[in-house]
């Protein structure tokens, strides 16, 4: 069973590398279901091994000066406060609960990794960028230390957009700076845990060796696998990851009513359509993007 375990923590550590971000949200699922740790327990160790991970893959980008260390000391501040407050708070929440809410992170991790953002508004977002005010900051850092302390996942899919938002840094100090922010939530919700939860720092250690040493094989690959393909493939894991630790949770008795397959129905068909439209609006090939470029001239050519 610990080869299984180190087995899987490699493939977390992998994805993490190569994608940036995700791949912590498998970790409270290894530890559940493979390493038999109940949920308080898992989430526990999931903040260690996330917070150690986060920081050995903050160390290239920190040497690349893709990191803004003030922006992201500022955010991580007021982001282990909530991390902190979130930890606490779990003592006196349901394991059941616990797994739910986690299994419904999972969820939005994984439409989140699906979700492709559009270039236009992508662009338009670079060039507006600005900071926002330090009241938007703080409330932004508070809500997500609370969700990365109570369910133990890193957030890294929300603190790279809201340090983009909030911070007006561009993508790639965003990445880089996000893996700060990780690392401060993710010791903050530590300590939280440890107030009323144990960790097994056998376990915590060599999952931990295991996802750094395959975010640093990850990082060397990222350049030669196709990011998009892989973005996908692995979103699509997580749903069904997330579909089956919701179903074991919830039981039989919630998924015999139709409300229930209604409700997974309409969610699922809203992520299809989202894709179809947003690839909809996408040049099909590289003719039509010349062809749509020749008309847009002729068209300006023609004006008096």
């Amino acid at each position: 069973m610990t080869a299984l375990v180190v087995a899987a923590s490699l493939l977390v550590g992998l994805s993490l590398g190569v994608l940036g971000g995700g791949g912590s949200i498998l970790t409270v699922p290894i530890l559940v279901h493979l390493a038999g740790q109940d949920a308080k327990e898992a989430i526990t160790t999931s903040l260690f091994v996330v917070g150690v991970t986060g920081l050995a893959a903050l160390l290239p980008h920190a040497r690349g000066r893709r990191v803004r260390w003030r922006t992201g000391l500022l955010f991580g501040g007021f982001s282990m406060a909530g991390a902190y407050g979130g930890g606490r708070l779990a003592e006196y929440v349901p394991e059941t609960v616990l797994l739910v809410a986690f299994a419904l992170m999972m969820l939005v991790t994984a439409v989140a990794m699906l979700r492709k953002p559009r270039r236009g508004r992508e662009k338009a977002r670079r060039i507006h960028a600005e900071p926002q005010p330090l009241k938007h900051i703080a409330a932004t850092g508070l809500a997500i230390g609370a969700v990365t302390g109570l369910v133990g996942s890193g957030g890294g899919f929300l603190v790279v957009p809201a340090l983009a938002v909030l911070g007006g840094l561009p993508t790639g100090a965003a990445v880089g700076t996000s893996l700060l922010v990780i690392g401060m939530n993710s010791f903050a919700g530590l300590a939280g845990h440890l107030s009323g939860d144990r960790l097994d720092w056998g376990l915590a250690l060599t999952v931990s060796a295991a996802a750094v040493t395959g975010s640093l094989v990850g990082g060397r690959l990222a350049g030669r696998i196709p990011q998009d393909a892989l973005r996908t493939a692995f979103g699509w894991f997580v749903v069904a990851m997330g579909a089956f630790v919701l179903a074991r949770q919830l039981g039989a008795a919630v998924w015999s009513r139709p409300v229930a397959w209604a409700i997974l129905g309409i969610a699922l068909t809203c992520v299809c359509a989202d894709r179809v439209r947003r690839n909809a609006g996408r040049p099909r090939s590289a003719d039509h993007g010349r062809s749509a470029l020749v008309e847009e001239l002729e068209k300006r050519a023609a004006r008096p």
